[in-house]
């Protein structure tokens, strides 16, 4: 009988408590019906783990191999315990994200792919798993980047892989935290508030909280931004974000003429 390891019941017990917590302390009021919402993420998440299951990361962990036989890159040439290492292997490869996150924003042909992701007009953990597959193979090129410079070796990898994808589901989830964990957790961590503002129609608001694990980043680079949640209308401002929802839409989105933005005055500040 196969044994199941400790990090994957870590994993099924996170999700799962995300999934009771987000409906026992919801943080945002939902506008869409949550059950149909949910079964499209997933469908489209379906395709983004295929890819990177099948390709993203058996080539990122040749990568991480390469870098500790060939001494390279930042953590390959540091003098540190192995420890220490991990972390700050971990924090590089997060504050590499950091910029991505925005080259996803800026670059016209990034922002199709990464639209299909914003898009979704409810937040809640699923929203996390909504990213068009294709996002995954355009994004290669910078992951191999990410690990190489680095210099990240697998354990650093998986590390950084697990802290990540925890992160992205729980800044994404629909969690209110009790009192005001939500703010002091945000001084080191990307918490749902925080992410919240950076899912807001209000372009202002959009080009804001880029972090996705630490947010220090934010802070050091005056990107933090912070809106109550009953404020924050979710999605984007474009003529086909809610017919593009669907799941076959989604998928052609990014290959069809992009809609023209909604003038500022139609984007609802609630």
């Amino acid at each position: 009988m196969a044994r199941i390891s400790p990090l994957a019941i870590a994993g099924v017990a996170l999700i799962g408590g995300l999934w009771l917590a987000e409906r026992a302390r919801p943080l945002r009021r939902q506008s869409h019906d949550t059950a149909t919402r949910q079964v499209r993420n997933v469908a489209i998440g379906l395709g983004t783990m295929a890819v990177v299951t099948a390709i993203e990361m058996p080539l990122l962990k040749r990568i991480a191999e390469g870098n500790v036989v060939a001494r390279r890159g930042l953590v390959q040439v540091l003098p540190l315990p192995g420890p220490l290492k991990v972390l700050i292997g971990v924090a590089a490869m997060d504050y590499a994200y950091y910029w991505w996150h925005i080259a996803t924003h800026r670059m016209p042909i990034l922002w199709r792919l990464h639209r299909v992701h914003h898009i979704d007009p409810d937040m809640d953990m699923t929203t996390a798993l909504r990213f068009h597959a294709a996002d995954m193979i355009v994004s290669l090129p910078f992951r191999i980047a990410q690990v190489a410079i680095s210099g990240a070796d697998t354990r650093i990898l998986m590390a950084h892989r697990r802290f990540f994808d925890a992160s992205v589901l729980f800044h994404h989830s629909n969690l209110r935290l009790p009192g005001r964990w939500d703010n002091r957790l945000s001084l080191v961590f990307t918490t749902p508030k925080m992410h919240g503002v950076h899912h807001s129609k209000v372009p202002e608001e959009m080009n804001s909280n880029w972090s996705s694990g630490i947010s220090l980043w934010d802070r050091l680079h005056g990107t933090l931004r912070r809106k109550p949640q009953d404020a924050i209308d979710i999605g984007v401002a474009d003529g086909a974000s809610l017919a593009d929802l669907p799941l076959a839409n989604s998928q052609i989105a990014p290959f069809r003429e992009m809609p023209e933005p909604l003038p500022p005055g139609s984007v609802s500040l609630r």
